[in-house]
């Protein structure tokens, strides 16, 4: 069974992230959304509340699975047997940084080989970070965030 690991802190999810999913599909058996719990950052949303949205917008695609984890992420990847590790880059930054990331991991765990996707055109410039802005400020992040994740917001 081909089993990837998309992990992330998606604080919160993004249309760019819902993208890179739905694109990552037909290329595994099983996608694992993987939470990270990082208790020393600061989180606009509480990690339950991210796994409860998540779990809730992915909730009719039987290939996807939300699950909440701590540590490293090799060591995450390790017990889920994942052979694959999902990212998605939005610019030559993203990748410089996916790389040394994806390298790092390859030799902690031989096994799993990352995945890089290229975000489309039109979600280049959206991030968490951005929406968290946005956010904060008391602006309209609809088109940033899938619909399901609104009431969540």
């Amino acid at each position: 069974m081909k089993i990837a690991l998309f992990p992330g802190s998606f604080d919160p999810i993004t249309v760019a992230h819902v993208d890179i999913l739905k694109r990552a599909l037909p290329l595994f058996d099983k996608v694992v959304v993987g939470i990270g719990v990082n208790s020393s950052k600061q989180h606009l949303l509480p990690v339950e509340t991210r796994e409860k949205m998540l779990s809730e917008l992915f909730k009719n695609e039987d290939q996807i699975e939300v699950q909440l984890y701590e540590g490293l992420t090799v060591d995450f990847c390790r017990r889920l047997n994942a052979s694959y590790m999902l990212r998605g880059i939005r610019s030559a930054a993203d990748f410089e940084y996916e790389r040394a990331i994806a390298q790092i991991n390859q030799t902690m765990l031989p096994g799993v080989e990352t995945i890089l996707l290229l975000s489309k055109p039109e979600y280049t410039a959206v991030s968490s970070t951005i929406v968290r802005d946005i956010l904060r400020n008391k602006g309209d992040v609809s088109p940033f965030v899938p619909q399901g994740t609104l009431a969540y917001l």
